[in-house]
């Protein structure tokens, strides 16, 4: 028995699953961004990206002691 047999893979000796036919999508292609809204989202992702979010401060006393 040679080195490549004990070594393979027994997971990868099936063949894949074909694909699925919702992951090909046929029809029109999407429109693309003008750049008024290339420029708009720049400008919400770097909103985003400078801004943190509020953290919420978590309770001290479970919910079975609230009651």
């Amino acid at each position: 028995m040679s080195s490549t047999d004990r070594d393979v893979d027994h997971a990868l000796a099936y063949p894949e699953p074909p694909a699925s036919p919702l992951w090909h999508r046929h029809g029109a292609k999407a429109r693309p961004l003008t750049p008024a809204q290339q420029r708009r989202n720049r400008e919400l992702l770097d909103i985003a990206q400078r801004t943190t979010r509020p953290c919420s401060p978590r309770p001290t006393e479970t919910l079975a002691e609230a009651s």
